[in-house]
């Protein structure tokens, strides 16, 4: 028994070498916030702060449930964009649309938010934390128009001052709207 389990623990880490060499490495990629959603009141200020009309895209990333985009679409007559790293939330934001009878209107995807394309975007709405937010303001200074607009709930970008702050329901709103001169 002493000698099998010898021959065990010595070959051991060589298979595990060799299977694991033999497989391409699947990289996950852990939501670096939790899930927190937005209350109903404040995801509607969020929308009348940016001024969303019919002509906007709306993009939610961290869109969780779905309801900021699901809003746009329902009271905006906007088109939306909600992306989310968890397949469960994106499932359940599909319902929700579906229910809501905006399905057509609006899309719900299960990708990385900072891999994601968002030139077609004139709003985008966000709930991270600081250090995302931060991370995310280069992409949105890139890939964003002239004219488009970010709007955080409770979290600002640093250094980067907002144009418009608001409070609703004792949660900090900002508002940043992309210039021609980057």
């Amino acid at each position: 028994m002493k000698l099998l389990r010898s021959i065990l623990l010595a070959t051991s880490p060589v298979a595990l070498f060799m299977i694991l060499a033999q497989t391409p490495p699947k990289i996950v990629r852990i939501p670096e916030i939790p899930y927190i959603a937005t209350s109903n009141e404040v995801a509607s200020a969020m929308l009348r702060l940016a001024g969303v009309t019919e002509r906007d895209t709306v993009y939610d990333l961290g869109c969780g449930d779905g309801r900021i985009v699901i809003m746009a679409a329902r009271d905006h007559h906007a088109h939306g964009v909600g992306i989310d790293i968890n397949s469960d939330l994106v499932q359940r934001a599909r319902i929700n649309a579906d229910q809501s009878g905006v399905e057509g209107n609006v899309r719900f995807e299960v990708a990385d938010l900072f891999e994601t394309d968002l030139h077609n975007a004139t709003v985008v709405a966000l709930y991270l934390i600081p250090s995302m937010n931060i991370r995310l303001r280069p992409k949105l200074l890139k890939e964003l128009k002239a004219g488009s607009r970010i709007v955080s709930h409770n979290f600002g970008m640093g250094d980067w001052i907002p144009d418009k702050e608001e409070e609703v329901d004792g949660q900090k709103l900002y508002l940043w709207t992309i210039r021609d001169s980057r």
